[in-house]
C-alpha cells in the first residue's frame, strides 16, 4: 500500500511528502547491509551473489544463474569461480599460518572481538525487519513454511548470543596439572588449525554455515565458505551483517564454484581441517583426497521407536509428522523410519498422521518443492519398495497438483509406506528400504515386544547414526534401546522428536570419529581446535645436582 501511494504521488500537496514515502518505504523492505530485496528478486530484476576473497568482494565472467524453484524463472546469478580462478583463494587461505590469526598466546584481545560481533549480528538478527529479510530470503531459496524458515533465523540469533561478551574466550580455557617438581606444570590449551575449510548444504541457508563459520572464528582459524550456490545468496546478505558488525573483512574467504572447482582449491590450498555437511558419498571421497582432515556432519536414516506404553496420541501424531514432512522432509534429521510397538498400531495413529499429511499445502510452503531428488525419482523408489511382500501405501505416493515447480526438482505429497519388520531385515530388501529420500518420504513398521532384538538388528545395520527418538516414558524400556543404540543426538521420553535442535545441545552424529558436532562449546571446540600440551619447567635445578650416568 505505501508503495501505491508513492507511485500516485503525484496528486500530493507537495514533493516532501512522497519523498518521506518513499524513505519509509525504503526502511521498512531494507537493511544497512542488505544489497538485495527478499521481496522483490525476480526474472526482471535478478539479485547477484558475489565471491569474497582478501578481504574484497569480486564476481567473475562466469555468471551461473538459479531459478526459482517455485515457478523456474531465472532469478539469481552467481558469480562462480572456475578452476583458473583459485589462486587468490588458495594465496588467501596460505597468508594465514598454522598458528592461526590468534591463539591463547596471540592477539587474545580476538576473542573478546567475537564476542563483540556475536552480540551486535545477534542485536540484528532480534530486529523485526532484519529477521523478515532473513526469513524470507530462505523462503525464496530453499522453500520452506515461514515458521520452519523464521525458526532457522531465531536459532542462529540465539547461538549468537550465547558467545556473546567473554563467552568467545571460555571456549580457549585451558587446565594445568602439577608436574614432578618444583618448577614444572603441565598446560593444556585449544589451540586453532589456522587455514580451514567450511562446506555446507542447501537445507539450511542461514543456520549450519553461521554456526560452523562463527565456530571456526571463535577458535582463532581463517576459513573459506563453500554454501551450495543454489541458496548461497543468504550468506552472501550475511557475511554483508557480519562485516557491518566489525567482522574484519579479510577474516573469511566466500567461493561460490561448482564441487569439481572447489576439490582442487581443497588439494592446492591444503586447509588444516575442513567440516563439511552433506551427502555421506561426497563426505566419503573428502576424506579420501584430504588424508581425514576432515570433520563429517553426513547424511542420516534417522529413526524413532514408539514404546510399549500408549500415551497422548494426538501429540506424539503431530510430532511424526512434524519430523517426516516438515521442509518437505529435507532435514539431515528428518524421521525416516517409524517403528510402532503394536500398542500403537492399535489405535487410530496412522489415520491422524494421514490427516495431519493432509493439511500440508504448497500454497503455505508447509510442502514445498524437493530441491535433490526429482519427482519421478521418488515414485519410482515407492513403486520398488510396494514390490517387498507384505508392503503397502499408507498416504501419499503421488506427484503434487497445479504447482509450477520445474521438473529439475521433486513435487510429491507426503508418503509413507508401511513394510513389514521381517522383510526390513532381509539382505536382499535392507539396503532399498534405508536408501535415504532427501524429501517428504518415510518407512513404518511395526514390532511386538519379543521382537526388539530385531529391531535392534535393523538399527544396527545403519551406516549413519546422527538423530534418533524412543518415544516412551517407561524408564526401563528407554534404558535397553538406548543402552544398545549410538545416535549421536538422541531424543528420549513421551515428547521425544528427530527435529528440531535449538542451539543449546549438541547436534551431530556419533560412531565415527570423524563425525562434526555444531551449536555448543563442546562441538566447537572439537571441530575447530586442537590439543596442545605446554609443559614449563622453569626450575630451580636441585643444589648439588651432577651429571648422572648414561641411561
Amino acid at each position: 500500500m505505501i508503495r501505491f501511494l508513492v507511485n500516485r504521488g503525484v496528486h500530493s500537496s507537495s514533493s516532501h511528502k512522497a519523498v518521506a514515502l518513499l524513505n519509509l518505504s525504503r526502511s521498512l523492505h531494507s537493511s544497512p547491509f542488505a544489497t538485495v530485496d527478499a521481496e522483490e528478486i525476480s526474472g526482471s530484476k535478478p539479485a547477484e551473489v558475489h565471491n569474497l576473497v582478501q578481504g574484497k568482494w569480486t564476481t567473475y565472467s562466469n555468471w551461473s544463474t538459479i531459478v526459482d524453484p517455485l515457478n523456474g524463472e531465472p532469478f539469481i546469478k552467481v558469480a562462480e569461480v572456475d578452476e583458473r580462478n583459485i589462486e587468490p583463494f588458495v594465496k588467501s587461505l596460505a597468508s594465514c599460518p598454522k598458528r592461526g590469526l590468534h591463539n591463547p598466546f596471540k592477539a587474545p584481545e580476538r576473542y573478546l572481538m567475537y564476542g563483540e560481533i556475536s552480540a551486535k549480528a545477534a542485536h540484528m538478527l532480534s530486529l523485526p525487519k532484519v529477521s523478515d529479510f532473513f526469513t524470507r530470503l530462505i523462503q525464496r531459496v530453499s522453500p520452506k513454511s515461514y515458521t520452519q524458515a523464521h525458526g532457522e533465523v531465531y536459532v542462529t540469533r540465539k547461538f549468537l548470543e550465547n558467545f556473546a561478551g567473554d563467552q568467545v574466550r571460555f571456549l580457549a580455557r585451558s587446565f594445568a596439572v602439577p608436574g614432578n617438581h618444583l618448577g614444572q606444570q603441565s598446560h593444556g590449551f585449544r589451540w586453532p588449525y589456522g587455514p580451514v575449510a567450511v562446506i555446507t548444504p542447501f537445507n539450511f541457508p542461514l543456520e549450519i554455515p553461521v554456526l560452523q563459520l562463527m565456530g571456526a572464528l571463535y577458535m582463532g582459524n581463517k576459513p573459506v565458505l563453500k554454501v551450495d550456490s543454489k541458496v548461497s545468496i543468504v550468506m552472501d546478505q550475511m557475511l554483508r551483517l557480519l562485516h557491518y558488525c566489525g567482522l574484519p573483512a579479510e577474516d573469511v574467504d566466500f567461493i561460490n564454484s561448482d564441487g569439481k572447482t572447489m576439490n582442487k582449491l581443497l588439494l592446492e590450498a591444503k586447509p588444516r581441517m575442513t567440516l563439511f555437511t552433506g551427502s555421506s558419498r561426497v563426505a566419503e571421497k573428502l576424506a579420501l583426497d584430504l588424508k581425514g582432515r576432515v570433520k563429517l556432519e553426513d547424511a542420516g536414516f534417522d529413526w524413532k521407536i514408539l514404546g510399549p506404553d500408549v500415551q497422548e496420541e494426538d501429540y506424539v501424531a503431530w510430532v511424526c509428522d512434524q519430523d517426516a514432512y516438515a521442509c518437505s522432509g529435507q532435514k539431515c534429521s528428518a524421521q525416516s523410519m517409524l517403528f510402532m510397538h503394536e500398542n500403537w498400531s492399535k489405535t487410530s495413529l496412522i489415520s491422524k498422521l494421514k490427516d495431519l499429511a493432509d493439511r500440508r499445502k504448497l500454497e503455505d510452503l508447509t510442502i514445498g518443492p524437493v530441491l535433490t531428488v526429482t519427482t519421478d525419482a521418488m515414485l519410482e523408489h515407492k513403486n520398488k519398495l510396494l514390490e517387498i511382500p507384505g508392503s503397502k501405501l499408507l498416504f501419499g505416493g503421488q506427484p503434487l497438483e497445479k504447482h509450477s515447480i520445474p521438473s529439475i526438482y521433486g513435487a510429491i505429497k507426503p508418503t509413507a509406506i508401511y513394510i513389514p519388520l521381517e522383510e526390513i531385515v532381509k539382505d536382499k530388501n535392507y539396503d532399498l528400504v534405508t536408501k535415504e529420500i532427501f524429501g517428504p518420504f518415510q518407512i513404518v513398521t511395526d514390532y511386538k515386544t519379543e521382537q526388539i532384538p530385531v529391531v535392534l538388528e535393523a538399527l544396527e545395520k545403519m551406516h549413519a547414526h546422527l538423530t534418533a527418538a524412543v518415544v516412551s516414558n517407561d524408564p526401563l524400556f528407554l534404558q535397553d534401546i538406548i543402552g544398545q543404540t549410538v545416535n549421536g543426538t538422541t531424543y528420549a521420553g513421551l515428547r521425544a522428536r528427530t527435529t528440531g535442535a535449538p542451539q543449546n545441545h549438541w547436534f551431530g552424529p556419533a560412531g565415527d570419529p570423524r563425525g562434526a558436532g555444531i551449536g555448543t562449546p563442546e562441538a566447537i571446540k572439537l571441530v575447530w581446535s586442537c590439543h596442545r600440551e605446554i609443559i614449563y619447567d622453569v626450575g630451580p635445578v636441585p643444589k648439588n645436582w651432577e651429571i648422572p650416568p648414561s641411561s
